[in-house]
């Protein structure tokens, strides 16, 4: 029986000659070449993770800066608010150099899925509080123009540093048009519950800019249909949504905003939003 075992697995045999003799020479071609490609795969693990790490702090403070904006409807002086989230922003964008510092000399795509989500979030932050400002949507270009850094060290071809001088390498971090469209579709939901807090504190006016704002976005992703990422085409429910709910409400400003007073709008149009989908609630 110990032979016919023997005799049915030669190439497990063999294999195990072969372990063995590669594990007794440490200068075997083929263990020097794996060593190469452990030490790649590590550098690249530690890259993606030192990214995952740095959008996590990117999402958290861009959240923030969204949740800061949401006051500007409740306080009487809205542009100290705004000069806040504009710090904010400032700070968001040093961690925005960072992930730049880390893709120096990547392909970006290798490890956009490890920032991809952070930067949606500072898109959607960085337009909302444009939004606010001036009434009209941020374009890509202008997101990207803000996002030039300079770095403190020259490096040599070598790659070995030189010492400090004022003007350093030039780094720029390029928005990816996804993100971007991402960023806006979800600032959608944002400027539904600016709707909402608007119409709480008796502005009927703000709503109806949103509502023609929300349908010009809305008509914009629809010229991209199934043709755009596949995150968009998932993404353009909920604005639809969003739209819906804020027309609706213009609809019931439109209609009986005369005979409900102003403190008892906001419960109004949210029994209506409710109605429109309750078992969502609000997106």
């Amino acid at each position: 029986m110990n032979r016919r075992e023997g005799e049915g697995c030669p190439r497990r045999n063999a294999d195990a000659v072969q372990d063995r003799d590669a594990s007794a020479n440490p200068s075997s071609p083929v263990i020097a070449a794996f060593k190469v490609f452990q030490q790649e795969l590590d550098t690249k693990h530690d890259k993606y993770e030192r990214l995952v790490k740095i959008s996590r702090d990117v999402t958290i403070e861009s959240k923030r800066t969204i949740f800061l904006l949401h006051r500007v409807t409740s306080v009487p002086n809205a542009e100290d608010i705004l000069n806040e989230a504009d710090v904010k922003l400032d700070a968001v964008r040093q961690k925005i150099g960072q992930i730049a510092e880390e893709l120096r000399g990547e392909d970006i795509f290798q490890f956009h899925r490890a920032f991809t989500a952070g930067i949606q979030e500072y898109v959607e932050a960085v337009s909302f509080l444009h939004y606010i400002r001036h009434r009209s949507l941020i374009s890509l270009e202008e997101i990207n123009a803000r996002l030039v850094f300079m770095t403190t060290e020259k490096l040599d071809p070598k790659g070995s540093a030189e010492a400090l001088q004022p003007g350093g390498q030039v780094l720029t971090f390029q928005v990816t048009p996804s993100d971007y469209l991402l960023g806006v579709a979800d600032l959608t939901g944002e400027l539904m519950r600016m709707c909402i807090s608007s119409v709480g504190n008796g502005d009927i006016d703000t709503p109806f800019q949103l509502s023609q704002f929300l349908r010009q976005i809305h008509d914009g992703f629809s010229y991209i249909g199934n043709t755009g990422p596949y995150e968009v085409s998932k993404k353009l429910h909920t604005l639809r949504q969003s739209l819906g709910k804020v027309e609706d409400a213009c609809y019931a400003l439109r209609v009986r905003g005369s005979e409900i007073p102003k403190h008892m709008l906001a419960d109004v149009f949210s029994s209506r939003t409710t109605l429109l989908d309750p078992e969502e609630g609000v997106v």
